[in-house]
């Protein structure tokens, strides 16, 4: 039975929300897709793509998030609203890299409540003057996407807090996961009435629209979607203890382009998608990809940057001037340290206060002179964990406080208010260094901006009355997305106090000199890397990843978050047993070639045996004189030769084609260059060293080779090792006559020269000798070993093995890329197919002269 869980799952996806509430009115459409507008009730699974050209060809971008770069307030009368653009969201500053004729379309909510009566005329207003279709989450949902899964599951949880207990990290609750689905549905919907799938881009920012991607996806196979993440990405450890966690995993590899600040946060994804999903990573010419059904879904590295025009515009203002005096004159004599973080359990402001108290007490020199000013800003979460902070640092200011301080000396300045970007630029430029010691941050801009703020802006007052080169100081947490980026900076572990009271005093203490070529080598870094060339780069990878998107053909299978799309080459098709058995019927010489394991046999049977019904079909077309078949495996020629033992008709290629007859009556051939093994005294000692030190790993034994299989071990660990094995083997081996390969969870020693492409060429080759060219030819298997089985079928006309005429039906098992050009799903498509030609098989017939 179906648990309950998972039927509401099926319920979310297909559009089934009891929780919603009403349904709002939907914007009329500015872009057009093909077909009528029925098509486009969410509530159906068919996909929508226009065939015919589209009706606009300027590129454009959809920039989704869950916040509009807007500024909405009452109108003093309380009669409608004033919008303006809110020119600090990061949303709004990307546009500078994007291409300058690339309309920008922005999707997400506002930060006030609008009524329901006034929803309408908003969104009109803001579509028409902004370009931007807000999303109205109604109350209920809004809390529980928000509020709920959002800040109490997913925030914690990617910051590295579990829930240990109902009171600290709170319990799954399927209700949030419910109203965190249903808002996306909602996003999704805004989207999809404004979209023309073949020409715009989609753009998905954070946390809160994860599995964004699997509704539009679900609607638009060929939709161009990139996704970024600006919080951490946990290590798998902390991942998987999410309940639903496969089901987000699932929705974000619906996205074509996804991307992480630093290479730790997408080394924990690609662990995740290896442990949960089994899928394996691969880098191409430095572009990581992940193969998920015949489409390459990109990784993207890039830390986001600052707006350098708008730190270069506030520093030309007036006012910051003249506060920098102002300052200038309340901390004169004074060396004056700056913390600016937002008031959170995660930012490690308690502990940055600790470490200045231990720095006073250890280094006497500095009271009376070391001043600790921390900018707070207001909290945007809430509960009894950030109250406990909140607690602890006021208890620390007043400690410290009144420990060292003296007249007209207070060694904590703790601003706990809003304070504007001008005002913040002050502080930056009288600051000697600044400390941020977030214990996890996904990135971190305040070290970029007080580096800039230090450089100063040409003609500014800043700049005219600093004598000599401009510096600054940075001590900054390990555990932050912008710590790889800064170099000269003091990284510091911000749990360990003592070291962390050490890096204040030595960053304080530095030669100036220091301090000026650190300042220089960060100044360099941030002024090149900002937010418009960390958009241009997303974009571009974006460009890249999609480029074959409308030259592949994509259908869309699975239910609820199970949906992905397959992406396969034109020429790539479903086999139709149809098709195939008239091509049987017409034939004279028909050249069968069946892979054993996961063609005839499933791969996750524990009883290896063939089945009755798999011996009898294989049985009949033996007996049919017109067909030469063969079973090509890797299997041993033991095992294969028993199981096969009712088919005296048989031929029989094991362990890849070293070992080969044509019938049971005939002896085995070996096919290989050579019958010397020394090679294996060399070779075995080094798999069983590595098979000692790596827990689930095993060595399975050939009569031609050798193979390690690592299936079981741990999946970083083993495919680490795998490498080095192969490297290791390479190297020991270099002078032997075997090869060494790497495969789907295995290594393998074997005989140079064999390979079941070869296998194939030998059956042709022979059939062609004997006056016997083969007019018909199926060659079916499932993994890396038979595609030169498929490569080899593509060359054989060329070298004359078949005519030009040869009916060929090369299909792989599976609906993945291949050298095939036919597939089926599984082996009981396959099972089926064979025995539909069993079926019109004539015995009786005499054979064909040749």
């Amino acid at each position: 039975m179906m648990s309950k869980s998972y039927t509401n799952l099926l319920d979310l996806a297909s559009g089934n929300f009891p929780i919603m509430g009403r349904e709002k009115k939907r914007l009329p459409r500015v872009m057009t897709v093909a077909g009528v507008i029925s098509e486009l009730d969410d509530d159906q699974a068919n996909s929508v793509t226009s065939e015919g050209p589209s009706s606009v060809v300027q590129d454009r971008i959809i920039i989704v998030a869950n916040q509009l770069p807007i500024k909405a307030k009452r109108r003093p009368d309380n009669k409608g609203w004033s919008f303006s653009w809110d020119e600090d969201s990061l949303l709004w500053q990307l546009k500078d890299g994007l291409p300058e004729d690339m309309e920008v379309l922005y999707v997400g909510s506002l930060r006030v409540d609008v009524d329901f009566c006034e929803q309408e005329d908003v969104s009109q207003l803001l579509l028409e003057r902004f370009k931007c279709v807000p999303a109205f989450l109604p109350h209920d949902i809004l809390s529980k996407f928000y509020h709920g899964f959002c800040k109490q599951q997913l925030w914690p949880l990617f910051h590295y807090m579990l829930p240990f207990s109902a009171t600290h990290g709170g319990r799954f609750d399927r209700s949030l996961w419910e109203a965190y689905v249903a808002a996306n549905k909602i996003f999704s919907q805004r989207v999809i009435e404004v979209i023309n799938p073949d020409d715009d881009f989609v753009w998905i920012h954070d946390y809160h629209l994860m599995v964004l991607p699997s509704f539009l996806r679900r609607r638009f196979t060929r939709l161009r979607m990139g996704f970024f993440l600006h919080s951490p990405f946990p290590s798998s450890e902390i991942y998987r203890t999410l309940p639903v966690r496969e089901e987000i995993l699932k929705a974000l590899l619906n996205a074509d382009l996804i991307g992480f600040h630093t290479f730790d946060y997408a080394r924990h994804f690609l662990s995740c998608c290896s442990r949960m999903l089994g899928l394996e990573y691969q880098s191409k010419r430095g572009y990581i990809g992940l193969e998920y059904f015949g489409r390459t879904v990109g990784i993207k590295i890039m830390p986001v940057g600052i707006h350098m025009g708008q730190m270069e515009s506030v520093l030309r203002l007036a006012d910051k001037d003249w506060r920098v005096q102002e300052l200038k004159r309340q901390f004169e004599g004074k060396v004056v340290l700056l913390g600016v973080d937002d008031m959170d359990i995660f930012k490690g402001v308690n502990l940055k206060l600790l470490a200045m108290e231990q720095m006073l007490r250890q280094h006497p020199k500095w009271q009376g002179r070391a001043v600790f000013v921390q900018i707070a800003n207001p909290a945007r979460g809430r509960g009894k964990d950030l109250e406990e902070i909140q607690d602890e640092i006021q208890e620390c200011c007043q400690r410290i406080n009144e420990s060292f301080g003296q007249p007209n000396y207070e060694p904590i300045v703790f601003i706990d208010r809003p304070v504007s970007l001008v005002e913040r630029a002050a502080y930056y430029t009288i600051a000697e260094c600044v400390v941020v010691t977030a214990v996890r941050d996904g990135m971190n801009l305040t070290p970029y901006e007080y580096v800039v703020c230090r450089q100063g802006s040409p003609g500014s007052d800043y700049s005219s009355e600093t004598n000599g080169p401009q510096k600054s100081m940075l001590v900054i947490s390990e555990f932050m997305g912008c710590s790889p980026s800064l170099s000269g900076a003091i990284r510091v572990n911000p749990w360990n106090i003592e070291s962390t009271a050490e890096a204040l005093n030595e960053a304080i203490s530095m030669a100036e000199a220091e301090k000026q070529l650190r300042h220089e080598k960060h100044y360099k870094y941030v002024s090149t890397h900002d937010v418009a060339y960390w958009s241009r780069s997303f974009f571009q990878d974006m460009e890249r990843t999609c480029k074959d998107h409308f030259r592949r053909r994509c259908w869309g299978i699975g239910l609820g978050f199970g949906f992905r799309v397959v992406a396969l080459d034109p020429n790539f098709r479903k086999l139709s047993i149809d098709a195939i058995v008239a091509a049987y019927s017409r034939s004279k010489r028909r050249a069968i070639l069946l892979d054993y394991d996961g063609t005839v046999m499933p791969q996750t049977s524990i009883d290896k045996t063939p089945s009755r019904q798999v011996i009898s079909i294989i049985d009949s077309l033996c007996d049919d004189v017109r067909n030469t078949v063969f079973v090509v495996s890797g299997r041993g020629r033991e095992s294969l030769g028993n199981w096969f033992s009712p088919c005296d008709k048989l031929g029989i290629a094991a362990e890849h084609g070293y070992f080969m007859r044509w019938s049971a009556d005939k002896d085995w051939e070996n096919c290989g260059q050579g019958s010397d093994f020394g090679w294996i005294q060399i070779a075995e000692p080094v798999m069983k060293l590595y098979t000692e030190a790596t827990d689930g790993s095993s060595i399975e034994t050939k009569e031609s080779g050798l193979v390690w299989h690592h299936q079981d071990a741990d999946p970083d660990f083993g495919c680490s090792q795998a490498k080095e094995l192969l490297d290791h083997l390479e190297s020991v081996l270099a002078n032997e006559p075997v090869a060494v390969k790497s495969g789907q969870f295995i290594v393998e020693v074997k005989p140079q020269g064999v390979s079941k492409g070869l296998v194939a060429e030998k059956i042709f080759t022979s059939m062609a000798e004997a006056g016997r060219r083969a007019d018909f030819v199926l060659c079916i298997g499932d993994d890396r070993s038979d595609e030169d089985m498929f490569e080899i079928i593509g060359n054989a006309v060329s070298s004359g093995s078949l005519s030009s005429n040869t009916l060929v039906f090369a299909c792989t098992v599976g609906q993945k890329p291949s050298k095939a050009k036919y597939y089926l799903d599984d082996t009981t498509e396959v099972i089926n197919m064979l025995e539909a030609l069993a079926e019109v098989s004539d015995i009786s017939s005499p054979p064909e002269s040749p």
